[in-house]
């Protein structure tokens, strides 16, 4: 089943900011993340995920790094890893006790109290 766009904008930043507090990655791999852990319900593209990138970026929630990419043969890339900041961390807890409340309260209506 495809998800609504508007439930699949909801939910970006909460899990960028989730993701990003288990450790820095880089955009591709936050997308591979997200798409492995949904067993591919949740298949995110560069549309979806960089201007949620960017966009946390400059309300300094993730700030970013260009690093060589690790590599067999020693000829790694440049990418460009996001991590979390305190700011970021403490929207996280926002984010999440709001999303449980949400949820709950959603549930309730649709499943029957």
């Amino acid at each position: 089943m495809a998800f609504s766009q508007d439930l699949v904008r909801g939910s970006v930043i909460p899990i960028v900011l989730k993701l990003l507090a288990e450790r820095p990655m880089y955009g591709y791999e936050i997308a591979k993340v997200v798409n492995r852990r949904t067993g591919g319900k949740l298949e995110w593209k560069e549309g979806t995920l960089y201007p949620a990138l960017h966009k946390l970026e400059a309300q300094r929630m993730v700030s970013s790094k260009w690093a060589d990419s690790p590599s067999a043969t020693g000829s790694g890339r440049k990418r460009k890893y996001y991590a979390i900041t305190a700011k970021g961390a403490r929207q996280l807890a926002k984010r999440s006790a709001e999303w449980e409340e949400f949820t709950t309260a959603v549930n309730a209506v649709l499943m029957g109290a």
